[in-house]
């Protein structure tokens, strides 16, 4: 069974033989009366279905799965895909949600980091039994699906930057990066694809996107459908992120033997090795991420092609999804055995 808010992924899990049950939340924000009522909906929803095992992800599904499966003592897995924003603040904010996984995480039986850097970061800021817990190499890529694909090496090198729109994935480091290769009179194609979220309390100035969009420095898709087509028309898929777990985007244009060019952050830096799939470059520094983009645009085709094949055989060796897949299979059975016994 999946328990998840109703969007257009619904029916794809019905068609593939899920059964489905909606809940609605909200994927930001901090309001106690609606967190509570959410709380009491995974509470409510557990206790009528009775599963074995839960498996939650991201922030709100793994505190209040992990608080309602704790009371009806039902072993709960948690996936930490990422810190969040709120492990980048400051102050009461970065204090309540500490207490709110400190409270919750103490109930569930298990907790996956994506990379050793938020494991450790995470277990400063949250009381939390490091033997509990454990690395996922992502969610992982079916690298079947997103097969290596050649590339047509040009003289106007196209860069792809796939991310929501908000100021901590590095939207405004990648605009203002583009615009200084253009300016340099270098030639060169930027996409940016991703979904508006104008109230999230991040999201970037839509404004700016717009000015962007009609001065020429960016190429700007809302969304699409099968992304592959645009990673196989792509040269380097770009993510000047602040942190991340383990980002997809990396890891569909890796499978895909694309050159990386990502900020030298937690998540990223297990994806992107520095010259030898793509380039790393500072947080938060635009001048670094144009540097990064002149260093790739430089190199001869032999070397932009080598980039290329290395990055496909780290995602194999290390990202295959069914590595994920075993480790949670391996995870679950035990569970299920401590449960018999």
């Amino acid at each position: 069974m999946a328990i998840a808010p109703k969007d257009e992924y619904s029916s794809k899990l019905i068609d593939i033989g899920c059964e489905y049950q909606e809940l609605s939340m909200s994927g930001s924000g901090m309001n106690p009366v609606s967190d509570l009522i959410l709380l009491y909906k995974h509470w409510y929803l557990l206790k009528n279905v009775k599963p074995d095992v839960v498996l939650t992800y991201t922030i709100k599904p793994n505190i209040y799965g992990s608080i309602a499966c704790g009371w009806l003592k039902i072993p709960c897995i948690c996936n930490v895909s990422g810190l969040g924003t709120v492990f980048l603040w400051k102050g009461w904010v970065k204090k309540f949600a500490s207490w709110l996984y400190r409270y919750s995480f103490k109930k569930n039986s298990w907790v996956f980091f994506q990379n050793n850097d938020d494991r450790l970061q995470f277990l400063s800021s949250v009381e939390l039994d490091i033997e509990k817990t454990s690395l996922l190499p992502g969610s992982g890529i079916n690298i079947k699906s997103f097969e290596y694909t050649s590339t047509d090496y040009g003289d106007t090198p196209i860069f792809l930057m796939i991310a929501r729109l908000l100021i901590d994935k590095g939207v405004y480091e990648y605009a203002e990066a583009a615009e200084r290769y253009i300016n340099s009179g270098k030639k060169a194609v930027f996409w940016l694809i991703g979904e508006k979220d104008p109230d999230h309390k991040r999201s970037i100035d839509l404004l700016a996107l717009q000015k962007w969009q009609d001065a020429g420095i960016i190429d700007y898709y809302n969304k699409v459908d099968d992304i592959r087509g645009i990673i196989g028309r792509a040269e380097v898929v770009v993510l000047p992120s602040y942190r991340e777990g383990t980002p997809r985007t990396l890891l569909e244009g890796g499978a895909m033997g694309r050159a990386l060019i990502a900020t030298d952050v937690p998540g990223c830096r297990e994806v992107v090795e520095h010259g030898n799939n793509g380039f790393l470059c500072e947080v938060k520094n635009s001048q670094s991420l144009f540097e990064a983009m002149v260093k790739y645009s430089d190199l001869s085709r032999t070397e932009k092609e080598q980039l290329s094949r290395n990055s496909r055989i780290k995602i194999e060796k290390e990202f295959d999804e069914n590595l994920v897949i075993q480790l949670y299979s391996d995870k679950i059975n035990e569970l299920l055995d401590n449960k018999l016994d």
